[in-house]
């Protein structure tokens, strides 16, 4: 599986990803929003993770990397998630810090919504995250979410949840 964009590739996770995801996903400042950074043996966990899902469902988080130089700067890609007791189709990601306000996660995200859209038959897709995670709710609105609730979350406190149905998104094409 591979998806292009104009910047970047998304592809599926290989065991030669770990040291440059486990940067990511390591970082304090990257994942102050979870209830704290991944270590070693959770990166691990977070690859096997994915190479199950490509094999159960044909999708999982994939590597995003530059187009032009093939650097790894992060994950993107579409998981089932629990959102508010629901098992729902989320789009989720994750960007290297240094690469942050350039449009990357963004860019990542409506790639894999079309994806979606275009390879399964769902009616709508959501992206959460906790309240106070401001970049993702930025990325899921640039990618024509709209916040459709908040919940009380054990995890997160309180998390939002931003949706766009098929027939949302075929308006905007």
């Amino acid at each position: 599986m591979k998806i292009e964009t104009k910047r970047l590739i998304l592809r599926e996770y290989t065991a030669e990803d770990f040291d440059a995801l486990y940067e990511i996903l390591s970082d304090p400042e990257t994942m102050q929003h979870y209830p704290a950074p991944f270590t070693e043996e959770r990166t691990r966990g977070w690859i096997s993770w994915n190479l199950q899902n490509y094999r159960a469902y044909g999708f999982g988080l994939w590597a995003v990397t530059l187009k032009e130089t093939g650097e790894f700067i992060g994950d993107c890609g579409l998981t089932i998630q629990n959102i508010d007791g629901e098992q729902l189709p989320e789009i989720g990601y994750h960007i290297h810090k240094k690469y942050w306000r350039r449009g990357f996660g963004s860019e990542a995200a409506r790639a894999v919504r079309d994806w979606a859209f275009e390879n399964t038959a769902y009616d709508c897709l959501y992206s959460y995250m906790k309240y106070t995670n401001v970049g993702s709710c930025s990325t899921a609105a640039a990618n024509g979410m709209k916040r459709i609730k908040e919940y009380p979350d054990e995890k997160n406190h309180i998390s939002y949840a931003y949706a766009i149905t098929r027939k949302e998104w075929e308006a905007l094409r």
